[in-house]
C-alpha cells in the first residue's frame, strides 16, 4: 500500500496583500485672487507637501491616503492652492507588525501616488494653469524619516526621575 505524503503543517498563515479599491477621495481648488492675479506677469513661487495616514477600516482591511497641496503665490498673495487626497483600501493580513507598517507606510502609497499625481495636474489644468507634474517620492526614505523623527520624540518624553 503506498502512503500519500501530508502537506506539512504550518505554523502560520500565508501572508495576504491585496487592493481592493484605489479613489479619489477629496479635491479642492482654491483661486482666492482671481481674475486680477492672473493678469500679473511675475513667475509664481510653488510649495508642495505631501503626506501620508493609514487607518483600520475592518478586520484586516485598511484605509491609506496620500495627500497633496500645491500653493502657487506672486509676492504674498495666492494665485491657486489645491488639495487632494487619494486614498487606497487594501486588505494586509498575516504580517508581522514591522511588516505591516512599512506595507502601509511604503508599499501602500507607491501603489496610490500614480493616480494622485494624475489627478493634481488634472486638476490644476482644468482650472486653466499649466499642470504641475509632482515629482517621483522615494517612500522608503519618506517612511525612515518619520520613523527616526517618531524614535526621536518618544526619546525626548522619556521622563526625567528625579531623586532628592
Amino acid at each position: 500500500m503506498a502512503e500519500q505524503a501530508s502537506p506539512a503543517p504550518t505554523s502560520a498563515a500565508a501572508p495576504i496583500f491585496q487592493i481592493q479599491r484605489i479613489y479619489l477621495k477629496e479635491s479642492s481648488l482654491e483661486q482666492p485672487n482671481s481674475p486680477a492675479i492672473l493678469l500679473v506677469q511675475e513667475q509664481p513661487t510653488v510649495d508642495i507637501q505631501l503626506g501620508v495616514n493609514a487607518q483600520p477600516v475592518a478586520d484586516g482591511v485598511f484605509e491609506v491616503t496620500v495627500t497633496a497641496t500645491v500653493q502657487t503665490k506672486i509676492k504674498d498673495k495666492t494665485v491657486f492652492l489645491v488639495e487632494v487626497k487619494q486614498a487606497g483600501i487594501f486588505e494586509i493580513r498575516n504580517l508581522a507588525q514591522e511588516q505591516m507598517s512599512q506595507v502601509m507606510g511604503i508599499a501602500c502609497p507607491q501603489i496610490v501616488y500614480p493616480y494622485l499625481r494624475g489627478n493634481v495636474a488634472d486638476l490644476i489644468q482644468r482650472a486653466g494653469f499649466p499642470p504641475v507634474h509632482l515629482s517621483e517620492i522615494n517612500f522608503q526614505a519618506m517612511f525612515e524619516q518619520q520613523q527616526a523623527q517618531a524614535a526621536a520624540a518618544a526619546a525626548a518624553e522619556i521622563p526625567q526621575i528625579i531623586t532628592t
